[in-house]
């Protein structure tokens, strides 16, 4: 029986692994292409039953975590000599550190959008918001991340490329956010934008804390 069941766990998860390589590019697509219709799809979805939610996409959080690993993989096959040391040496360590920074935006957007509604911030509630925010949180990561690789480089018209892609990127994440606050909140763009640039202003400000306190306790550990 014990023997069955494991057989029907493998299943399901390589099930569940082959769908990623046909859904994955299916639901980055729709999150690059209408970013908004995603956000207002992963309300939607979540109103249905368990196993009918998500059918034609990932679930958004696991759609981020396979997003951060492409990242990684794509940072260790073009450069491969530069390697962490300290709390962050293991690859694993180094997965999960990207997935709490980059979960950091859809949260905090999330929130603030809660907020503002003035309703109670709770799991429940957030859920939805948060999930959606995960949606339009992947792209922006991945291609973050490909500038940065580029900027690694250190060289003149390859740091230029990254900062201009990560210029382009960060734009496309702030309109997305201005648009989906503003019909939202029923409040105007300038309004919306003020929201958004210090949101995103404050999950900076935690990344570089958190950067800072791993750097910190790499020194005093190592």
């Amino acid at each position: 029986m014990d023997f069955m069941k494991l057989l029907k766990s493998l299943d399901d998860f390589l099930y569940e692994v082959v769908g990623w390589i046909i859904f994955y590019p299916i639901t980055f697509i729709r999150s690059v292409w209408n970013p908004l219709e995603m956000l207002r799809y992963s309300d939607r979805e979540l109103l249905e039953p368990d196993e009918e939610q998500y059918t034609d996409t990932i679930n958004p959080p696991i759609f981020l975590l396979i997003t951060l690993l492409i990242a990684y993989l794509l940072g260790k096959v073009i450069q491969p000599q530069i390697k962490l040391s300290g709390l962050l040496s293991k690859d694993t360590d180094v997965l999960l550190f990207r997935g709490v920074v980059f979960s950091i935006f859809p949260v905090l957007m999330a929130v603030d959008l809660l907020k503002h509604q003035g309703k109670r911030i709770d799991r429940v509630a957030l859920r939805p918001l948060f999930y959606g925010q995960c949606f339009i949180a992947a792209p922006f990561a991945l291609i973050a991340s490909i500038a940065g690789l580029l900027v690694e480089f250190q060289i003149g018209p390859y740091v230029i490329a990254g900062i201009l892609v990560f210029f382009l990127a960060f734009c496309w994440y702030v309109a997305v956010e201005v648009v989906w606050f503003s019909s939202s909140l029923n409040v105007t763009k300038v309004r919306a934008t003020l929201h958004v640039l210090v949101v995103v202003l404050l999950a900076n400000i935690l990344v570089v804390l958190a950067a800072l306190g791993i750097n910190y306790a790499s020194k005093h550990t190592s």
